[in-house]
């Protein structure tokens, strides 16, 4: 519905629409700065081991122009040689390919980081349509790439055809000195022209690396469409979840009035607040609050009190107090424990003398000692 409503994707990716595209492989890359990295490897390479590098090519050119007529016929004896001159400079271009290696590695994950996707490795079928293929081709993606390689392109040879131009008589003058001189000149050349397209490349990458980064982006833009057929697919339909939410909150409600005939008394605001408590004096638990509520759950409570001929008292300051302080089935505070402790010897002595067995106590006062920072 998203992909066909017609609305403009003006709106920027959201994080989940990122994790998604992410774990299909779809994430930006910067060949520009893969190629930057590797030739960043070549000059280091070519600084750190130039002196193992000419002194392996020293040693082939001696080896191989004194050869004598025996060692040229010799199987054996050009074979020793051959393998000796590998070695001269296999170990310093092999180490200089494992640098340029580390390097490219870095270069690849330089831009979105690694990423592991075993959709993105799966073959697709689409991909060997013709019609498709040819639409990227033609698309406007291909036309930026090829005019970012003319670009390139022309960049780089026109630098290095100044910089060869300006080592004209130095690249012509290796013919007349030594093959010692000869090979260290060489290097150093190769050096400089090497170092000359890096920096040819530093500006290139600067200029691709924010452009597939808001290219990435421009990708994976939603409509506000989607916006919102994603927040349902993620956090659910409102309207559903309001309906769970209401209907969690009734279940909760019937099993904590389930509860209210187990109190022993109900502590009442008189007409905002209910608060019902169970005391086991037998038990070591503290006073417990089995119930309580506002507005018309506080007078359904106070109804179910009364119906189990359960006291109900008016003392606003502590039913307050108990409510902000004090969760379902948790024990009350001990800073109320001589408050609640007065209230339910009051209980307990009205329910002795209406079986007979005490005097009437006295009138509960309704100053208790609620501490200060437990009252609301």
């Amino acid at each position: 519905m998203a992909e066909s409503d017609g609305q403009e994707k003006t709106e920027q990716p959201t994080s989940k629409r990122l994790s998604d595209a992410r774990k299909k492989g779809q994430i930006p890359r910067s060949r520009e700065a893969g190629t930057l990295f590797v030739l960043l490897s070549g000059v280091i390479a070519l600084y750190i081991l130039a002196p193992f590098i000419g002194k392996g090519f020293v040693g082939v050119f001696n080896t191989s122009l004194q050869l004598t007529r025996d060692q040229v016929f010799t199987i054996d004896e050009m074979k020793r040689v051959f393998l000796t001159d590998l070695m001269l400079v296999a170990i310093p271009l092999f180490a200089a390919c494992m640098i340029m290696l580390i390097f490219a590695l870095i270069g690849s994950i330089f831009l979105g980081g690694i990423s592991f996707s075993q959709e993105a490795m799966m073959p697709k079928f689409s991909k060997l349509n013709p019609l498709a293929g040819l639409k990227r081709m033609i698309s406007l993606n291909s036309l930026i790439e090829l005019v970012k390689s003319i670009a390139k392109v022309t960049f780089i040879a026109t630098l290095s055809y100044f910089i060869i131009k300006a080592y004209t008589p130095d690249i012509l003058s290796l013919s007349y000195i030594d093959i010692n001189s000869a090979i260290s000149k060489a290097i150093n050349l190769l050096f400089i022209l090497m170092l000359v397209i890096v920096c040819a490349m530093v500006p290139i990458v600067l200029i691709d690396v924010p452009f597939q980064i808001w290219n990435y982006h421009k990708q994976l833009r939603m409509s506000k469409q989607e916006i919102k057929d994603e927040y349902k697919e993620v956090e659910g339909n409102p309207q559903i979840k309001n309906r769970i939410r209401r209907m969690q909150y009734e279940m909760a409600s019937r099993r904590m009035m389930s509860n209210v005939p187990e109190a022993d008394v109900v502590v009442t605001n008189p007409t905002h607040y209910a608060v019902a408590l169970s005391y086991d004096p037998n038990g070591s638990l503290a006073p417990v609050v089995v119930a309580k509520g506002i507005d018309e759950v506080a007078e359904k409570i106070k109804e179910i009190a009364r119906e189990y001929d359960i006291p109900v008292l008016t003392l606003p300051p502590l039913a307050r107090s108990i409510y902000y302080t004090t969760d379902l089935d948790k024990e009350i505070p001990k800073g109320l424990f001589k408050a609640v402790a007065q209230v339910l010897a009051y209980v307990l002595g009205m329910k002795a003398f209406k079986e007979g067995k005490s005097p009437k106590p006295r009138d509960l006062d309704s100053n208790l000692p609620i501490p200060d920072e437990l009252q609301f």
